[in-house]
């Protein structure tokens, strides 16, 4: 149980889960002191959603989810809907304020204590007196013409000018708009504001079955197909109480690991590019390139979609695909060896990435950093070492740290995964057991809540969802670029403008996975 000083957590139970979960449900006035006590003991916000339950709570229901040394604490708290508020969590968690606005956004309900009630995911696209994620939301006959001006924090001096940078960009990314303000060529302040590809996901789910519902989740987010896949099929194997034949976790790692090489060298190259060393883009395009067509060959996609399912995987790799991928592994971890030399080696790029970009580990544990970002600013997290599921349980994982916080440590903190996930593949491909790689599910009447909890290769994909009668009734999927978005608006301050996209590009972040 965690630490006595949660002893206000009432009823708090161990749920019947082989992922660290705490469950229960909270007071109104303890809603920030439990996160208060949380932060003391060095935890974290991970989540925070809310649900219609008017019907049978006579109320809304708002989730949080933290991290603790001991696993996850998911907290829940009734609000009375004649007063539609609860109180924020965005002064111990700085990352709560745009879920919160969130929460408003879909559900109606205010986080009071906080001055910041702008729209964050509405963009005009309904009224603002109607909320999605009610029970009573009919989506039909709505007028969209209200709401068009977004007001960013008005500038801090006369001589400060201000920039709009997007939401469209020159390039193939999805839409987000970055608003500078700067004094000449160094940044003052950057805003962002996402939310242009808002897809309704979590309205989208309510109904489907299982098997509709795996192929939304793979879809979440396409360059974090396996993690989301993944967390969701471990949430409907808690609810179904259904064995996963040990070659399908196996080979779910292996995936897991393919999808974190393929995001790890195409960000290297992109930063190398953006750091106007072509070479470095063309380099690793080309590995990655290959290790995609290999997906495909072996996996039947690029990018892993639909491999990974409720009760196992969907395909097995033959004796001589083994051998292949084992091979190729070496290869690989060869070229990029020897790219990590050259790079090191050029002046004119260590000039760009270092003391560039920089979050200190204060900071970062401030603003609850997490995946690559974190480990590159001293955060020494990672699912797989501190809370290992099969197979990363019997596999070691060696963490990747720096502790300088810049754009050259996040890219060492790539290099260092990406040995490692080599090393995890060729050790997954030695040690891979025979068997089945799927196990039917019992879904006749399966209802129930379930949560999964993977580390992908941006940071921790959280899942949670609840059935009733064999359908999902309601979901909850979180990005970790919910939480590092707002780290990058400080990750660039006191640098130059055309600075940004490199500074950007050693993050990363979804904008996909954030536009629910």
């Amino acid at each position: 149980m965690p630490n006595p000083a949660l002893r206000l957590l009432t009823d708090f139970k161990r749920w019947g889960t082989p992922l660290p979960v705490w469950s229960g449900r909270l007071y109104n006035e303890y809603w920030p002191l439990a996160a208060q006590n949380i932060r003391a003991q060095g935890g974290r916000l991970l989540a925070l959603w809310g649900e219609d339950r008017r019907s049978t709570e006579a109320g809304y229901l708002v989730h949080a989810a933290f991290l603790s040394e001991t696993g996850i604490i998911r907290a829940e708290m009734i609000v009375d809907p004649a007063i539609a508020a609860y109180p924020s969590l965005a002064t111990v968690f700085p990352g709560a304020l745009r879920m919160e606005r969130t929460l408003y956004d879909l559900l109606g309900i205010r986080a009071t204590g906080t001055n910041d009630t702008r729209p964050w995911l509405r963009h005009a696209a309904w009224p603002a007196d109607q909320f999605p994620l009610r029970t009573d939301f009919s989506g039909e006959g709505l007028d969209i013409a209200a709401d068009r001006d977004y007001t960013f924090l008005a500038a801090s001096s006369p001589d400060t000018h201000e920039i709009p940078v997007g939401p469209i960009h020159a390039g193939i990314i999805e839409p987000g708009h970055f608003h500078f303000q700067v004094l000449g060529e160094e940044i003052l302040r950057l805003e962002e504001r996402f939310g242009y590809t808002h897809k309704g996901v979590e309205r989208l789910f309510q109904g489907l079955d299982v098997a509709a519902g795996a192929r939304l989740a793979g879809r979440i987010s396409g360059d974090s197909t396996v993690a989301y896949a993944w967390s969701y099929a471990q949430a409907i194997e808690q609810i179904t109480n259904a064995p996963v034949p040990e070659r399908a976790q196996w080979l779910r790692a292996l995936c897991l690991e393919r999808e974190r090489l393929a995001n790890h060298l195409g960000d290297l190259g992109a930063i190398g590019n953006d750091a106007g060393l072509a070479f470095a883009l063309t380099q690793f395009q080309a590995l990655k390139e290959d290790l995609l067509r290999e997906n495909q060959h072996y996996f039947g996609h690029r990018y892993l979609m639909d491999q990974v399912l409720p009760g196992g995987v969907d395909g097995d790799l033959t004796v001589a695909a083994v051998a292949t991928l084992q091979r190729t592994g070496q290869t690989l971890k060869s070229a990029v060896g020897r790219l990590q030399e050259i790079l090191a080696e050029h002046g004119g790029l260590r000039d760009r990435v270092v003391q560039l970009g920089i979050i200190s580990p204060k900071r970062a544990a401030q603003l609850g950093l997490m995946g690559v970002a974190g480990r590159a600013s001293g955060q020494a997290w990672d699912l797989r070492v501190q809370f290992p599921t099969s197979p990363y349980d019997q596999l070691q994982v060696r963490m990747a740290s720096a502790a300088e916080g810049d754009v050259a440590a996040r890219m060492a903190v790539r290099f260092q995964e990406i040995f490692e996930s080599l090393r995890l593949q060729e050790e997954i491909l030695r040690r891979l057991p025979c068997g089945s790689v799927y196990h039917p599910l019992d879904l006749r009447d399966a209802a129930g809540e379930g949560i999964g909890w993977v580390e992908g290769w941006r940071g921790e994909v959280f899942f949670w969802l609840r059935m009733e009668q064999g359908h999902i009734c309601r979901c909850h999927p979180q990005d970790p670029s919910w939480t590092l978005w707002p780290a990058l608006e400080e990750a660039v301050l006191r640098d130059i403008v055309a600075d940004f996209p490199l500074i950007n590009k050693s993050f990363n972040l979804s904008y996909s996975g954030h536009d629910l």
